[in-house]
């Protein structure tokens, strides 16, 4: 066990131990943070494959007193290195995705491409071992009695857990919160596209019960009939619809406990952090206009723990990288309210 009697929560964070400062082994932690250096199929902006080096930076002013965590920190919490050969792996590929994408868009015909065909199978093979990677990873975890959070990289990046945790609940849901529904059958072309990430999950993973989304305002036709003809397995919840409901007098803790009513008992929260207003988040690979404040987010979280509901784990992706840091540093203090959640409810 680690010995905390001689480390000061309230001073200054030294660099030199993990993550937020904390003085946690791999092996004396009770909480593992993976990161996923992994961006290849982004569309628009790039740059969430080093976040998790930014955030790191970023944790070390983070201040770990949370009156909502109960001293979770304690238990501690510990996050590996990013791992370099996946990390090259991404950029590799990801010039593949960069060329491809320039192509595709302009009308071209991918069959009369040879490279391009080429380069096509290439990244839905990368993508194939990343999720095996990810899901070797994680199941040698929790298998170790670890709880365990991902941190992207773009959204593509947690199948692999998925496929992992289900092996230990015979049904869970996942709360998404997200500015798209991440429901493409694939997206140009690519099978395990970021934007197709919960498509995957429900095709894949039988036991995943019920997706509900939070905060959706940027969708396709495909994806709004998939959500009306699931039979309710995804109920989501549209920012725009959240918006007019609060402007016409409803409370977000009305809203929040009509959400939380649709989860079933073990809880997984996937958090893009394009969900939240772009303010905080300006550098994400796909901002849209609109979105939450984190404090509502926390909230909702909250909800969920005092519903006797039991989160069994979570990702944070989609985390940009800009000029000043303050993606990294918003990052930061999402993932340590997560981190704080996810032990408090397995206490």
């Amino acid at each position: 066990m680690t010995d905390l009697s001689h480390f000061d929560c309230n001073g200054a964070s030294n660099p030199n131990n993990n993550i937020f400062g904390l003085p946690f082994s791999e092996d004396d932690a009770r909480l593992v943070i993976l990161p996923i250096p992994w961006e290849v199929t982004v569309s628009y902006n790039a740059g969430t494959a080093r976040a998790a080096d930014h955030i790191f930076k970023a944790s070390m002013q983070v201040d770990l007193f949370d009156a909502d965590g109960k001293e979770a920190w304690k238990q501690g919490f510990y996050m590996r290195s990013p791992d370099k050969k996946i990390l090259l792996k991404s950029d590799y590929l990801r010039k593949e995705a960069e060329l491809y994408i320039d192509y595709t868009s302009k009308g071209e015909l991918v069959e009369k491409n040879m490279f391009m065909c080429k380069s096509l199978k290439e990244i839905n093979e990368g993508s194939a071992y990343l999720n095996n990677w990810v899901y070797e990873q994680t199941r040698s975890l929790l298998q170790k009695g670890k709880l365990v959070a991902l941190l992207g990289g773009d959204h593509s990046t947690p199948l692999g857990y998925f496929k992992a945790i289900a092996e230990k609940h015979e049904e869970f849901g996942i709360l998404q919160i997200d500015a798209h529904c991440d429901l493409r059958k694939s997206y140009e072309h690519f099978t395990y596209s970021h934007a197709s990430i919960m498509y995957n999950a429900l095709k894949d993973i039988p036991n995943l019960s019920r997706l509900v989304q939070v905060g959706v305002r940027d969708f396709c036709e495909e994806e709004w009939q998939y959500v009306r003809n699931s039979n309710n397995r995804v109920i989501t919840y549209y920012d725009k619809s959240i918006k007019e409901r609060l402007f016409e007098g409803e409370h977000w803790k009305q809203v929040a406990d009509e959400i939380v009513a649709h989860l079933p008992k073990h809880v997984y929260v996937s958090f893009d952090i394009d969900g939240l207003d772009p303010k905080l988040c300006p550098n994400t690979g796909t901002p849209v206009p609109g979105g939450f404040e984190t404090e509502q987010i926390y909230y909702l979280l909250k909800r969920v723990v005092q519903s006797g509901r039991q989160i069994i784990g979570f990702d944070l992706n989609e985390v940009g990288v800009g000029d000043n840091d303050w993606d990294a540093n918003v990052g930061a203090r999402v993932l340590w309210k997560l981190c704080n959640l996810l032990v408090a409810s397995n206490n």
